[in-house]
């Protein structure tokens, strides 16, 4: 795809009153129920319109000095006022394009890009905000430049899998956090009955400790509602959310590796979740965790049917390439006297390798099975502990560039030697093989 320039252009104008808005509403939550009653509601609508103003004044001259570019394959992002930086961004390190809609932004019709980098702590250059129209077209924009391929128009996209809102709310009251949703409400709720505090300041920190109870289970339903995922020319698209929308774009080959997790409160259901582990996802745990969903909650033949999907997506690049099956691969298992070490786990500990791909398969309670492609196999390493050492086996964990590593415990240590020297044998030869097949798809 050859590449085009695009002209300087500004963010939208309304983005210093939605961070502003922003600002009133961080500016409210600090001041909180406390402040309101030291104040008084007049005095306190004068304040918060002070912030909002100042906030949006701020915003307005930041706005006026950022500005964003693409010339060949970078992307130019222009800020600052008094010092004047400007962060490019080569588009061959970005791994994926996620458009956001946060709640208020969705108010004034605009989004969010931001762009995962590979190395990156953090989002880079996250462009906010757009129009909705304006953010989805410069999406396509740079992912086609960064891949080289034209992304699909959505008429185009190949639906894999949705999920049904009624399963992911039934799937989140069978999780460990939602059976202890009773435990945290009655240490709330127990003190504020024995030893009421009916002051403004005492009933807030009480809803505020009740509202944190259900944290967890209502963020991951907010998070995955009406979650879909389609496979587009260049990239898979993963859209989900209620109130903040978030569409994902991630090139295939961006992908380090899947994960298949079996719950022991989802067995008796046969159902599964998965998620892709994508390197260069910035932010804490959770974000990661977020972006990284690939399936929430499926039946256990329809993730496997995703993953397997996904996963030959990620070793060929060409079209249609014939599905991989991870969890149908025959496994290796340990030696019996890895008992000794692991007497519950030893016989669901197992590894397979195929020219393609590596498989690891282990789990008592929680069942998971991971697979990275062996193109995106970067070390593998041998390790011993002392008690190994004792019984003369070894640990063999192959690392990727993300946070997903595949990790065969307790082999035999000879055996552990030689599957480790054919790990790094058979991924040199997949990375060429990898190379091959993305010069054919694009010829």
């Amino acid at each position: 795809m050859a590449a085009e320039a695009l002209p300087r252009q500004r963010l939208h104008p309304l983005t210093p009153l939605v961070r502003g808005a922003k600002l009133v509403a961080l500016a409210a939550v600090a001041v909180s129920w406390r402040g309101l009653s030291d104040l008084g509601l007049g005095h306190w609508l004068i304040a918060m319109t002070v912030v909002l103003v100042g906030a949006v004044l701020v915003s307005a001259v930041v706005w006026a000095v950022t500005g964003y570019e693409v010339v060949g394959r970078e992307l130019r992002v222009h800020e600052g006022l008094l010092s004047r930086r400007v962060r490019t961004i080569p588009l061959e390190r970005v791994q994926a394009i996620d458009v956001v809609r946060p709640a208020l932004a969705r108010v004034f019709g605009l989004a969010e890009l931001r762009l995962e980098v590979i190395g990156g702590g953090k989002t880079e250059a996250p462009l906010a905000y757009l129009t909705l129209a304006g953010a989805t077209a410069l999406r396509a924009s740079l992912l086609g430049l960064a891949t080289g391929a034209a992304p699909a128009e959505p008429a185009d996209e190949r639906p894999l899998f949705a999920v049904g809102n009624s399963r992911l709310l039934l799937a989140q009251l069978l999780t460990p956090q939602t059976f202890s949703v009773p435990i945290g409400a009655a240490f709330v709720v127990w003190p504020a009955l024995t030893h009421p505090d009916w002051t403004l300041i005492g009933v807030a920190s009480t809803i505020t400790a009740f509202l944190g109870v259900f944290q967890v289970t209502v963020r991951r339903v907010l998070d995955e509602w009406d979650f879909r995922i389609a496979d587009g020319t260049a990239a898979l698209r993963v859209r989900q959310g209620l109130l903040n929308k978030r569409s994902q774009s991630v090139p295939p080959r961006r992908i380090q590796g899947v994960k298949l997790t079996w719950p022991l409160l989802w067995r008796p259901a046969g159902w599964a979740r998965a998620r892709m582990d994508v390197a260069g996802y910035g932010g804490d745990g959770e974000e990661q965790l977020r972006a990284g969903t690939l399936v929430p909650v499926a039946a256990t033949p329809d993730a496997v049917v995703v993953v397997s999907s996904v996963l030959a997506a990620a070793v060929d690049p060409r079209p249609a390439p014939a599905p991989i099956d991870a969890a149908a691969l025959a496994v290796s298992g340990p030696p019996r006297r890895a008992r000794w070490l692991a007497p519950l786990a030893w016989s669901r500990i197992g590894v397979a390798v195929t020219d393609d791909v590596v498989a690891v398969r282990e789990g008592v309670l929680t069942r998971e099975l991971v697979a990275v492609p062996l193109a995106r196999v970067q070390s593998v390493r041998v390790t011993q502990g002392p008690l190994q050492r004792l019984l003369s086996l070894a640990t063999v964990t192959v690392d990727t560039a993300g946070g997903l590593d595949a990790t065969a415990r307790h082999r035999d240590a000879a055996d552990a030697y030689r599957l480790a020297g054919d790990l790094a044998d058979r991924s040199r030869s997949a990375r060429h093989t990898f190379s091959a097949r993305l010069r054919s798809g694009r010829s």
